[in-house]
């Protein structure tokens, strides 16, 4: 992020965990579900770098969909991508 010798500014933070989470939701709508993972993950990365007050900042509606719905179908719980069942494999 930061590009040319410029230090990286909060509001420039803020801007790009938005910009990410808006990213991933894109990718989400596509339903491409594996872009939409790693986009996701640098936005929860990124995220997790922010203080509270930073956090506060970001519209509440992308908060919801980074730390909750999302999680709902990407958290640790999952099936990570790659892998196939021994059922459906002939």
């Amino acid at each position: 992020m930061a590009t040319q010798g410029k230090p990286v500014t909060e509001a420039d933070l803020i801007k790009e965990v938005c910009r990410r989470i808006r990213v991933a939701r894109s990718y989400w709508d596509a339903h491409n579900n594996a872009a939409c993972r790693g986009e996701r993950d640098r936005a929860l990365e990124l995220y997790n770098t922010l203080t509270k007050t930073q956090k506060d900042q970001i519209p509440q509606v992308l908060r919801v969909w980074l730390r909750y719905r999302s999680e709902k179908y990407f958290g640790a719980h999952q099936t990570p991508p790659g892998r196939k069942s021994k059922r459906h494999s002939k």
